[in-house]
């Protein structure tokens, strides 16, 4: 595979990885949140034209329900908005119609209740949230490379994540399945919001895998920007081969 005509497709879940796979695209899968902007820097290092956040999102436009897919405009934090590229994300919206097209924000954890989405949401004026996004944005702008963000709404504005739906992934990104058993054996009470929020990802997964198939080769990177990307770092690299003026 011409690593520097693939994709970066950075997930957090086991099942996001799997689907985001295909022709075209690297796959990192940012289960561990230590180090991750380092190691989303040194997957990228091996060589990509483009990264893009790929995978499931929390809610904070209240009209949004669970398998609302979401193209990211930019990814808003605190301190900073990245913007996404405006061709590959045009490309995103014309293979999957029916997205909403708005700006989404990052954050370092999940923010698990509805008044926690609600202040986002009106801090940032941002429709989702992924804690992944925003490194990914933030490599991608370190690196000179195009953006994208392509994520399916899991858990709505108005829900709860319950306890066992936040204890952390193992290195694979798959669940930790004693863990979560764990988590239910201290709290019973969750097992209902469990339930709903696994019918939930099975609605979030399905549309994820059907608009993955849409997309095709490199998550529907536009072709005519890697050539124009070869053309502009043939062009720095002629420029600084050059002599500098008045040396001899």
């Amino acid at each position: 595979m011409d690593t520097g005509h693939t994709v970066l497709a950075v997930t957090c879940l086991a099942f996001e990885a799997r689907i985001a796979a295909g022709h075209g695209v690297r796959v990192f899968c940012a289960s561990e949140r230590h180090g991750l902007l380092a190691r989303i820097e040194s997957a990228a290092a091996g060589g990509c034209c483009g990264i893009v956040s790929f995978g499931v999102a929390g809610g904070l436009d209240p009209a949004l329900e669970p398998g609302d897919q979401v193209i990211a405009s930019s990814v808003v934090t605190d301190e900073r908005r990245y913007h996404s590229d405006e061709a590959w994300t045009r490309a995103l919206l014309a293979a999957l119609p029916g997205s909403v097209h708005g700006d989404i924000s990052g954050t370092d954890a999940p923010v698990a209740q509805p008044s926690g989405k609600l202040a986002l949401h009106r801090a940032h004026r941002t429709v989702a949230v992924d804690t992944e996004s925003h490194i990914a944005a933030a490599v991608a702008a370190r690196r000179g490379i195009p953006f994208a963000a392509v994520r399916v709404v899991l858990d709505p504005a108005h829900r709860c994540l319950p306890p066992a739906a936040l204890v952390p992934l193992r290195p694979d990104g798959r669940a930790d399945v004693r863990a979560v058993f764990g988590s239910v054996r201290r709290d019973p009470a969750q097992v209902s919001s469990l339930v709903r929020i696994v019918a939930d990802a099975a609605l979030a997964w399905s549309t994820l895998a059907r608009g993955r198939q849409r997309l095709g080769h490199a998550l529907a990177f536009p072709r005519a920007v890697a050539p124009q990307r070869d053309e502009i770092a043939a062009e720095s690299a002629a420029i600084l081969a050059q002599p500098a003026a008045g040396s001899s």
